[in-house]
């Protein structure tokens, strides 16, 4: 028998049920054959009140009703077997009312009084291996290490929404390819429209790996992971280095150039904190204010005192953004030789409303045709890609058809790989056309089918110029930043620097994602972009670029 809310001792020597001891006091169980001996003539261990274990008013409180009577003797005597005799019907017996249930998942059950609480959502039950699970509301679990082109732990690199059971799926190849993975496209220049993508990158589609959505092969090894710099991650949206200064007065920096310029010798240093701290539409109405004050062209005046890599930087920034980039194609194809890279490099990243912008432009300011230009300076498929791109005229919406996504994928891997020779209009078409969040699904669909990244797939069916310029395409659709980071590697790496391209895109990302693109870097090169420059440039110059740069 057992005294009612009091469970009986677990089963042990066959023993039913604890006897009556003399007094009609419970016995005490012992072990190994021993029973604990008094102490001291008292009860043990001693309590207030004679009883073990001692509670309020020195006795055991009661339970149904009733009480534990004193020991008889003044002690525990050992239990007849030696051991922990069984309770009546093997087990624990349910106290009045019902008795305590078990919490879900074998939890600690409710003591009298309300002493163990229940565990929220009825406790946390151990899964293999001893540790929790995630709970049952899923959330956004922190990705294991660094994974390039899924997230960065502790680096600020967004991360994928859980999958079935609370695990982060993996990328597909081509999605997760090393340093082109996981940041957002830059505000404004994005085709997505900037900022973060939905979860998982697929705005108002599935997330990978749910609703029939495959994923692909595990990421690849994880990298180190960037400080944050300048307090942003790159999970939020896209920022440059200049922004445009508060309490402006064009006067005022006009003044100050005037005086930079004024005299013998040149204070270039008051130049450069001018020029590097304003943003581009406050440096025209200093170009304005200056004409105004002085009825002189405050262009010509900095190139009369400045020269080289520090004439090219400072006249490139006072530009407008547009012209800029006009400017650049046009002096990219003029005399002999075509530079390549700074067509893919322009037409290649921009959205639709600045390749329309730049088309204009080159009509109006610089009297040419940018189509024409193309056509006469370049051929064969790569012609056909820059002519494709300088339409602007890709799709732009948001929302991704995962059964097109499928098919896109298909059709390039029946273009590509799956045949002999290369359907090279197949890939113009899907890549020229689609928008960028509908190719982002159609790359992770692709490394699905073909077991092969996109981007190598496009290496090994492509050679030149056109595999370049393809291969641009992916990589901004899947990280624009790091497409860039990778440039501007490109630009010191060895010996010699191109500074025309190290020029070119610090200028123009400083305003659009020059901070994503310092955290791409690191990520990449594990060495940051401001110490390269500072190793690669000199003077005045490399004064000017890491002012831009920042810490």
């Amino acid at each position: 028998m057992s005294y009612p809310g009091y469970p009986a001792y677990p089963q042990s020597d066959g023993q039913s049920a604890y006897p009556q001891a003399g007094g009609g006091q419970y016995p005490y169980p012992g072990g190994a054959g021993a029973a604990y001996p008094a102490a001291g003539g008292t009860v043990y261990p001693p309590g207030a009140g004679g009883a073990y274990p001692p509670a309020a008013g020195g006795a055991y409180p009661a339970a149904g009703g009733g009480a534990y009577p004193a020991a008889g003797g003044g002690g525990y005597p050992q239990a007849p077997g030696g051991g922990y005799p069984q309770a009546p019907g093997g087990g624990y017996p349910q106290a009045p009312g019902g008795g305590y249930p078990q919490a879900p998942g074998g939890g600690y059950p409710q003591a009298p009084g309300g002493g163990y609480p229940q565990a929220p959502g009825g406790g946390y039950p151990q899964g293999a291996g001893g540790t929790y699970p995630a709970a049952s509301s899923g959330g956004y679990p922190a990705p294991p290490g660094n994974q390039p082109g899924w997230g960065t732990g502790g680096s600020g690199y967004p991360s994928y929404p859980a999958g079935p059971g609370g695990a982060a799926p993996a990328p597909a190849p081509g999605y997760g390819a090393p340093g082109y993975g996981g940041c957002p496209q830059p505000a404004g220049q994005s085709y997505s429209g900037g900022g973060s993508p939905a979860s998982g990158g697929y705005p108002s589609g599935p997330m990978p790996g749910a609703g029939g959505v495959p994923t692909g092969p595990n990421p690849t090894p994880s990298q180190p992971s960037m400080p944050n710099i300048g307090g942003l991650s790159i999970g939020g949206g896209t920022q440059g280095t200049i922004k445009p200064v508060a309490n402006f007065n064009p006067q005022s920096d006009a003044e100050i150039l005037r005086q930079a310029m004024k005299g013998a010798g040149t204070n270039e240093q008051a130049i450069i904190d001018v020029v590097a701290n304003r943003s581009n539409d406050q440096r025209q109405k200093i170009k304005l204010a200056f004409k105004t004050l002085y009825g002189k062209d405050l262009i010509k005046d900095l190139k009369s005192e400045l020269s080289g890599n520090m004439e090219e930087i400072i006249i490139a920034l006072f530009k407008p953004t547009t012209y800029y980039d006009a400017w650049s194609l046009r002096k990219a194809m003029e005399g002999a030789g075509t530079q390549d890279r700074v067509l893919i490099e322009i037409l290649c990243t921009r959205n639709n409303q600045e390749i329309r912008e730049i088309v204009r432009c080159y009509k109006e300011e610089l009297g040419r045709d940018l189509e024409k230009d193309l056509k006469k300076d370049t051929s064969g498929h790569f012609k056909r890609l820059l002519i494709s791109m300088s339409q602007g005229n890709r799709d732009e919406t948001q929302t991704v058809d995962m059964q097109k996504a499928t098919a896109d994928a298909e059709r390039l891997f029946r273009a590509g790989e799956g045949k002999l020779g290369t359907d090279e209009s197949t890939f113009n078409m899907i890549l020229a056309t689609r928008s960028f969040p509908q190719l982002k699904a159609t790359i992770q669909e692709y490394g699905r089918l073909a077991n092969r990244e996109l981007l190598k797939a496009i290496d090994r069916e492509f050679s030149g110029d056109v595999c370049d310029g393809m291969q641009a395409i992916v990589q901004c659709v899947v990280n624009r930043p790091a497409f860039f980071a990778e440039k501007l590697y490109k630009s010191m790496k060895g010996l010699g620097t191109s500074d025309s391209t190290l020029i070119r895109v610090i200028v123009t990302r400083s305003e659009v994602d020059l901070v994503q693109i310092k955290q791409a870097f690191w990520e990449k090169y594990q060495k940051s972009l401001r110490m390269m420059v500072e190793s690669d440039t000199s003077g005045d110059y490399k004064r000017m670029l890491l002012a831009i740069i920042g810490n």
